[in-house]
């Protein structure tokens, strides 16, 4: 019934709502997918991408879609069409349609110029590029009322993520040691730089990169579209952590997020996710090392 339906819409694509439900194996797909916080774009760019790699095989959590592929606007009306209540119910977060860039408020953020702190300028060409992996943005985000907050750390060629607790507060002690906990694991192709803004929180950048020997570069204030793969990954993560809610202190959920991210397939990676790509690379790595 399921391959009738997609050969019949011609090129595999399944354009009507009313086709998703029908079809066993698309439904299956596609409501494990949103459940899981997954968009209608990338769950239809996953598909194609499945559908042309056989090998590709399905992301965690998500049904085979046995070669299957349906268009993001198909899936946008299978949502619009279900009953009312029914979003909440399944627990489907979609992103919101906002598109007007608003400034950002951080209570306490600037106390003066940084020590010795080292301008974005001076970052080397290969990071804007996104040619070589390893360069890291970093931020914090804020909890109701400035109480609580957590440090989030994404790579710029894999869109890797990682959000690290802050049980002890959002102090530049605090701060570098949880991004230090972090990256001095990391493989050395995957720890070559980090990205922040002028926060008060790196003021210790410089204890930082001695650990690491990762330099530390900062964007300039009032800025944050120069650290704009960091700023994508805050607004994903405000899905699950919205404004004007407590950020929990609790790494085992912040990782389970991270997690989740990091499964999503994205159109910047063909369809990939993250952790698909940070391991592909980390692999040819290892494979090339003599």
């Amino acid at each position: 019934m399921c391959l009738r339906i997609a050969r019949r819409s011609g090129g595999g694509i399944v354009p009507s709502p009313l086709k998703i439900a029908q079809c066993s194996v698309l439904r299956a797909r596609v409501d494990a997918d949103l459940a899981r916080g997954r968009t209608p774009g990338s769950i239809a760019g996953r598909l194609r991408a499945a559908a042309a790699d056989p090998g590709l095989e399905a992301t965690a959590g998500s049904p085979h879609g046995h070669g299957l592929t349906v268009s993001h606007e198909a899936i946008y009306s299978y949502i619009y069409a279900l009953p009312k209540g029914e979003l909440v119910e399944r627990g489907v977060l979609l992103p919101s349609g906002g598109t007007r860039r608003r400034p950002r408020k951080r209570s306490g953020q600037r106390q003066g110029p940084i020590v010795g702190m080292v301008s974005i300028d001076q970052r080397p060409e290969e990071v804007a590029a996104r040619a070589v992996p390893g360069h890291w943005e970093g931020d914090l985000i804020i909890g109701r009322a400035g109480a609580s907050a957590a440090a989030t750390l994404v790579e710029r060629t894999t869109r890797f993520t990682a959000i690290l607790a802050l049980p002890l507060g959002r102090g530049s002690e605090s701060v570098v040691d949880a991004v230090l906990d972090h990256t001095r694991v990391l493989p050395a192709m995957f720890a070559k730089s980090l990205t922040w803004d002028q926060g008060v929180e790196m003021a210790r950048h410089a204890h930082l990169t001695k650990t690491t020997k990762m330099p530390v570069y900062f964007a300039h204030p009032h800025c944050p579209w120069e650290r704009g793969t960091n700023e994508n990954t805050n607004g994903r993560i405000r899905r699950y952590l919205p404004n004007g809610t407590d950020i929990p202190t609790h790494q085992p959920y912040l990782t389970a997020i991270a997690e989740e991210l990091n499964e999503v397939p994205r159109k910047c990676l063909n369809w990939l996710t993250p952790r698909e790509a940070y391991e592909r690379l980390l692999t040819s790595e290892v494979a090339s090392t003599p």
